[in-house]
């Protein structure tokens, strides 16, 4: 890897999706190269993640501003980084983890560590004259990944009835990402169309998906499984399900309330809950379906569910390797979502990717609710092979720059391209 100077660092309070203020970072290298990295921010987080630093000033952006995080680039971590020579990425995320000192980046932030952990890598891919996917994955980087798009929002991303947080199509029978973005937007306008035919809402939530006032999970998936036939498509073969359940937001007291449908379920009937759903639909993953707090529960759905559909822990393992390793030792899931925002580092996230490839748990690499047009995480989806990205739905420039770079990255790889949709069909059937 490249080594060379950190001339210049600087950081930015920017805007995110939501409206609210996030961190921007600049490194510019000795030889001019630079990179720049926006972060971005949850709004359904997992209580074990990485400190994001807020101001918690309420006469600014009601209290979330990140003027300190901001302060902490410009101030403390550019007086130990500027004119050193570090041998790679890895060696500064070292740096800031010192320098940080807490098991949860939570003195310096890790808004503000993350902005410069990647903006130091976008800068030294830049100088040695490669796309950031190139630069971290090397020649075997050339798998572009099934999208996981959210075309239904429920729970905390969306103001209706529905408990379940995402409804996802996953257009596995595409033939490259190009292809797999084209199915995805026919299937977002019909699913529009048909909600506009039976009088329902279609304002989108902060992911882009449609936020119908829908009574149930069923209701939804009934929708979505007729917008896949009416935009001509075949439903588990050119396109399967998942959901995100996001179940710590409605757990409580050893229940799951799912309050929309009227339902308060123990550990067992959740499980039970979900394995009729993946009866009466083609799902293939569910995400988050028990609380970061319910293991019981998860090795429950393990155990049941595991050896047919993908389970992916997002709360329960916050990208976290050492969390996930615990995680893989008593059995719980078999997926992990990627978040570089919950962990803190480029580096530490890589780690957790290369952990879960090691026990053969499947990578999602993921945005937040809080985004920004940065790219960041589709060259981190190429460079690992992880085989699949959520980045939401079919519109708002915050998702679309994500799917438009997967296709730009496709067309630099030409033939070495390859799409991952018949990997993930061939492991459901």
């Amino acid at each position: 890897m490249s080594s060379k100077k950190i001339k210049m660092i600087s950081a930015l309070e920017i805007i995110d999706s939501r409206g609210y203020p996030t961190v921007e970072a600049k490194i510019i290298l000795e030889d001019n190269s630079f990179g720049i990295c926006a972060v971005p921010s949850g709004t359904s987080t997992g209580k074990l993640e990485a400190h994001e630093l807020r101001d918690n000033d309420a006469k600014r952006f009601l209290g979330k501003g990140v003027l300190k995080a901001v302060s902490n680039v410009n101030l403390i971590i550019s007086e130990n980084i500027i004119g050193k020579n570090f041998q790679s990425f890895n060696e500064l995320d070292e740096l800031l983890i010192k320098l940080d000192g807490t098991p949860n980046k939570s003195k310096l932030g890790a808004n503000s560590i993350l902005a410069v952990s990647i903006a130091y890598a976008k800068a030294c891919a830049s100088s040695t004259q490669q796309s950031l996917f190139s630069y971290l994955g090397g020649q075997s980087a050339n798998l572009l990944p099934v999208p996981m798009m959210n075309i239904i929002n429920g729970g905390k991303h969306a103001d209706n009835p529905i408990d379940i947080q995402e409804f996802m199509i996953a257009p596995v029978g595409a033939d490259s990402i190009k292809d797999a973005i084209r199915i995805g937007a026919e299937v977002f306008h019909n699913l529009r169309s048909l909600l506009k035919k039976n009088f329902h809402n279609t304002n989108v939530g902060d992911e882009g998906g449609f936020a119908p006032n829908l009574k149930s999970t069923t209701q939804a998936l009934d929708f979505i499984s007729q917008a896949i036939a009416k935009a001509g498509f075949k439903i588990n073969e050119d396109i399967v399900l998942a959901l995100d359940c996001a179940s710590s937001e409605f757990y409580e007291n050893g229940f799951y309330n799912l309050q929309g449908e009227g339902l308060k379920l123990d550990s067992e009937q959740i499980v039970d809950y979900y394995e009729k759903l993946c009866s009466a639909y083609p799902i293939f993953s569910i995400e988050d379906g028990c609380s970061e707090d319910d293991h019981l529960g998860w090795k429950k759905l393990t155990a049941q569910l595991g050896k047919k559909i993908q389970l992916v822990g997002d709360d329960l393992f916050v990208t976290n390797p050492q969390i996930l390793a615990k995680g893989i030792a008593e059995k719980m899931a078999n997926a992990v979502l990627v978040k570089v925002n919950q962990i803190g580092t480029l580096s530490e996230t890589i780690e957790t990717i290369n952990l879960a490839k090691k026990a053969n748990y499947h990578n999602i690499i993921s945005h937040r609710s809080g985004e920004t047009e940065d790219t960041t995480i589709a060259h981190i989806a190429v460079a690992t092979n992880a085989g699949q990205i959520k980045t939401g739905s079919l519109c708002r420039s915050d998702r679309t720059a994500k799917y438009n770079e997967l296709i730009r990255i496709e067309n630099q790889l030409g033939k070495q391209a390859k799409y991952a949709g018949k990997t993930i069909l061939k492991k459901i059937n």
